[in-house]
């Protein structure tokens, strides 16, 4: 009889340790699968969401909030589009999405120009367009796309009735601005420069005189 009493104890004592064996080993993957839950979701959040492919369709339907009954956006388009977008009409941005869209008058957009070019910038909403401005806006400490913008916008304002200079003198003038020193030191008046910047050269040098 003792003998069994004594198994009995041991069998209630092991069965203790086994129980609390189990409740640590429950512990601790409870543990473990909170701390991977949570990991999970910082990942998820710290995850960019992909966004939705270019739709035409949308796009279209987007282009006619600005159009209304219209073939083109024309400027009061224009100016509810920088509203939406929430920058001023006068943003240099501006210019680079007309650049984008290769748009062939300032102030308008026509159907074509809108699908085709927003289709390359994969913008089919406000959102979109407003989530690439900074880019576009970026986009032009790149020397090269900041020429190619630069002479696109002589024949963007070719209907200016304000503008005076011919191609190759506003195409100077972006050479002009490079190569010469705030100061005029290097610009040389028997160079190539055109009559426009010799002028304008002797203007400064004489004002600063005055000074």
């Amino acid at each position: 009889m003792p003998l069994q009493h004594s198994k009995k104890r041991k069998s209630h004592h092991s069965d203790d340790s086994n129980a609390k064996r189990t409740k640590h080993s429950n512990t601790r993957l409870q543990k473990g699968i909170d701390e991977l839950w949570s990991a999970s979701s910082k990942q998820r959040s710290s995850t960019p969401k992909q966004s939705e492919p270019f739709s035409v369709k949308k796009c279209i339907k987007w282009f006619k909030e600005f159009a209304g009954n219209k073939e083109q956006i024309e400027p009061d388009g224009v100016e509810k589009l920088c509203e939406t977008c929430e920058v001023e009409p006068h943003d240099i941005v501006m210019l680079v999405l007309a650049y984008h869209l290769n748009a062939q008058t300032m102030g308008f957009f026509t159907l074509k120009e809108w699908t085709k070019g927003m289709h390359k910038l994969q913008c089919d909403s406000t959102v979109k367009l407003q989530g690439k401005l900074p880019s576009l806006r970026s986009s032009l400490d790149e020397p090269s796309l900041f020429k190619s913008v630069y002479r696109y916008a002589f024949d963007f304002l070719k209907g200016c009735k304000n503008k005076v200079i011919n191609r190759d003198q506003w195409n100077n003038v972006l050479e002009f601005s490079r190569m010469i020193q705030p100061d005029l030191s290097n610009y040389d008046m028997d160079g190539a420069w055109p009559v426009l910047l010799d002028e304008f050269v002797e203007y400064i040098k004489m004002h600063n005189e005055m000074l």
